[in-house]
């Protein structure tokens, strides 16, 4: 599904309590000043204890380049995270063996984006998957790269190097791995 085709997708407004409130394109919902939307980040921490982390494709609509966790979207109204989160691992990496996801917490924040001028503010359900022997295949359309990292080394560079990363990799990680 093409970038311009998601923007048009509807997602869940919601109140900072998660209440839903309404609905939105994604494109309305990250317009300045942003609305407060549902959305998931899904972690995946491999056997040996690496995360999964994908650099977002240049064609992203927010925080292009930029190195996220494994993958993350929104729920449509009425849609599970837990479906959705399935769904876009699936989109995204080519995920398409069983994988259990354990939502581990919400991180609510907002990002504005220095370059598109996006804002993402988002109730972000974060899910944690353990998967042994993965195999992926990331969606070029997608993902720019994939790599597996050390969690304490994931936290020293996202400190030395905070504009690398997308805005909500910090809070999501410390939810996923305190």
């Amino acid at each position: 599904m093409t970038s311009f085709v998601r923007e048009s997708l509807l997602v869940e407004l919601v109140s900072e309590t998660g209440t839903p409130i309404g609905e939105a394109t994604v494109a309305d919902a990250h317009t300045a000043p942003g609305r407060l939307h549902r959305a998931f980040s899904v972690h995946l921490l491999d056997t040996s204890g690496r995360l999964l982390l994908q650099q977002r494709a240049a064609v992203k609509t927010r925080f292009p380049l930029r190195w996220a966790n494994a993958c993350c979207g929104h729920p449509s109204p009425g849609m599970t995270v837990v479906d959705a989160a399935l769904a876009r691992l699936a989109e995204e990496l080519g995920v398409t063996a069983d994988v259990s996801l354990t939502e581990v917490g919400v991180h609510l924040y907002r990002a504005d984006d220095p370059d598109t001028g996006l804002v993402e503010h988002e109730y972000d359900h974060v899910l944690l998957g353990i998967v042994d022997d993965l195999p992926l295949r990331p969606d070029p359309a997608e993902v720019h790269a994939v790599r597996w990292v050390d969690p304490g080394d994931l936290r020293t560079a996202m400190a030395a190097s905070p504009t690398q990363y997308a805005p909500w990799l910090p809070g999501v990680t410390a939810l996923a791995l305190p």
